[in-house]
């Protein structure tokens, strides 16, 4: 049963950090007056601090770990150049213990109020079609490929009671678009290619089929700004027949100073029901108020088949 009379839910997604967390932006987001927060990870390079520092963040929270939050430890390479003794300390799992319940890779989270979950889908996610990290996702989660992947992610989503389904990942899913601009498309050399997580588009679809409505999926990784053209920006937001949208919210750097002020951005989702109505980017001054924002999404506009990005800063 949808709940189209309710009030509109107000979600902030806030893209890859990578070391841009202030206190401030606990503030803004208070001052923005979302009901929900969900990060798509890529925190720093194991950034227990900036961790921390999103765990103090008093509201309702969903949080997905990305690569660079296991960078000196999921890889061989990575834990060459680690620049603290494994055998003494472990950042990764610091991480995890400071966000609690709020991590949602491989999980879920119940948010009854707002009647819907977030699921999270495979966490610590490097991207493509190749199973990387054999080691680590078979230690940390007794994972060893795609297909045990997708099992745990629809076993997530099968149990939560809602019927509304946020799905949250680091990477999106594949299936949008082979281009370099799209929204996972590769942006490097070969260029072109679906960068997609494989696990996490069976995952999405077996989790309709179970009969959940998923108006969200929304992740980041794969930055708005182009390696290869400064032409043009990457593809924000798709969406499907299914009515699914897809939001890429790796706006990065996410925070950005003038000669007068400090400016830090969100993707805010206007959520009726379970329909995406809305989503813009905004830019929240020092002051805490909106500064610019920027609509990328409006769903008395998708009639119109055409991808949404931007140039803004």
């Amino acid at each position: 049963m949808t709940n189209y009379h309710q009030q509109p839910v107000k979600i902030a997604v806030v893209g890859d950090v990578h070391d841009q967390w202030e206190v401030e932006d606990n503030v803004a987001l208070k001052q923005l007056g979302v009901d929900l927060v969900l990060f798509v990870g890529d925190f720093g390079n194991e950034s227990v601090d900036v961790v921390r520092l999103v765990a103090t963040l008093d509201l309702p929270k969903a949080v997905i770990m990305g690569n660079h939050d296991a960078w000196y430890t999921a890889s061989e390479w990575g834990r060459k150049k680690c620049p603290y003794d494994h055998n003494h300390e472990n950042w990764v799992q610091q991480q995890l213990d400071l966000l609690g319940e709020s991590h949602v890779g491989y999980g879920y989270l119940d948010f009854p109020e707002l009647n819907l979950s977030v699921v999270g889908s495979r966490p610590f996610s490097w991207g493509g079609p190749d199973w990387k990290n054999k080691e680590f996702l078979q230690e940390r989660f007794d994972i060893s490929n795609f297909e045990e992947s997708i099992e745990r992610i629809v076993t997530a989503a099968a149990k939560t009671p809602q019927s509304t389904i946020i799905f949250l990942g680091h990477n999106g899913p594949t299936g949008l678009g082979e281009e370099p601009e799209a929204p996972c498309g590769k942006d490097w050399q070969p260029l072109g290619g679906d960068h997609g997580d494989p696990d996490f588009a069976e995952a999405i679809a077996q989790t309709q089929a179970l009969g959940k409505t998923i108006p969200l999926v929304t992740f980041g990784h794969m930055h708005h700004r182009l390696r290869h053209t400064k032409e043009r920006s990457r593809t924000i937001v798709s969406h499907s027949e299914s009515g699914i949208v897809y939001l890429n919210s790796a706006r990065v750097p996410r925070i950005i100073s003038t000669e007068t002020d400090r400016l830090r951005n969100f993707s805010i989702v206007s959520l009726q029901g379970n329909v995406v109505e809305e989503i813009s980017l905004v830019w929240v001054d020092k002051n805490y108020t909106v500064a610019s924002e920027e609509l990328l999404y409006s769903h008395s506009e998708a009639v119109v088949e055409q991808p949404v990005y931007n140039q803004s800063p």
